[in-house]
Parts: C-alpha cells; sequence; structure tokens
C-alpha cells in the first residue's frame, strides 16, 4: 500500500512539474475602440412635447448630457458621459413627471435606456466592444422621445375609455 502510495505521488509531482507554454490572447483594440461615427441621430420632438419638456428640468439635463455623448470620440470620453448620464437618469427617474408623461410608457422607455447605460458602463469597464451598447443607449433616448411625441398626438382621452360608468 505505502509502494502504492508512493508511486502515486510521484506520478502527481512529475505530471505537476511539467512545462507549459503560457499563451497571451491577442486581442484587437480596433475593435474596442468606440466609434463615434456610428451613432444614429436624435429623433426631434413636436412642439407641444418641446412645451412641455422645455419645463421640465431633469429631462432637459438628461437631454444636455445625451449632447455630450454625441460629442464623444474615445472610450475615455465615452466613460465621463455615460457616468454623467447614470447620474441624470437617476436624478429623472426620482424627479416630478409633468402631467401628460407621468405614464408606464415613457417609464418602461427610461428603465430600458437606464439598463443600456448600465451595459455600456460593464463594457468599457471590461474593455469589451463599446459602440454596440452606446447605439443601444441612443436608440433607447430615442424611443423614450418618440414615445413623447406619441403621447403628444394622441387623441384618445382615457378618462372617457376607463369611465365605467
Amino acid at each position: 500500500m505505502q509502494k502504492l502510495l508512493g508511486i502515486l505521488i510521484s506520478i502527481t509531482v512529475l505530471g505537476g512539474c511539467k512545462k507549459t507554454d503560457k499563451t497571451t490572447a491577442q486581442v484587437n483594440t480596433e475593435a474596442l475602440e468606440f466609434n463615434y461615427q456610428k451613432m444614429p441621430e436624435k429623433n426631434q420632438i413636436n412642439a407641444e412635447a418641446t412645451a412641455i419638456v422645455s419645463e421640465w428640468p431633469q429631462f432637459k439635463d438628461l437631454n444636455n448630457s445625451i449632447d455630450v455623448l454625441y460629442k464623444a470620440t474615445n472610450n475615455e470620453d465615452l466613460a465621463l458621459a455615460i457616468d454623467d448620464l447614470i447620474e441624470k437618469e437617476k436624478d429623472l427617474a426620482a424627479g416630478k413627471y409633468p402631467e401628460p408623461f407621468d405614464t408606464f410608457q415613457v417609464k418602461s422607455r427610461q428603465t430600458v435606456m437606464r439598463t443600456f447605460l448600465y451595459k455600456t458602463k460593464a463594457s468599457i469597464l471590461e474593455n469589451q466592444p463599446t459602440t454596440e451598447p452606446a447605439i443601444k443607449v441612443l436608440e433607447a433616448y430615442n424611443a423614450m422621445r418618440s414615445q413623447l411625441n406619441v403621447i403628444m398626438n394622441s387623441q384618445l382621452d382615457e378618462k372617457l375609455i376607463l369611465d365605467e360608468t
């Protein structure tokens, strides 16, 4: 039994001493760089929605931060813009919404935008490609702006529809 144990220990020690070639993973830095030229354009808000949004300070701050995101040309600029956008989005979520925009439709699109903001931040921190998540953030923001237009263009009176009498 002791001979068998000695043989097993010697085989384990010899197996552990085997030399291995360390290979380093080659990372394509071009794929990791932020490509600001692929950013989608900002959707326009109609005049009625603009009048309401102009009196909504949290949305104006978020809009200004989105403009900074459009000016980002590399990952460092993008990291700063995303951190600022996360703070502005938190302020928007905690703030008071104007009466016509205090709906689940707007808030759900804001939640989607928050998700993509955190995904972009994670991509930056983990040295992953950042262009695609940043595009998703802007698409979610555009969806929220489009929803503001839809709300203002809607002719339906929810009170009449939901009134059971």
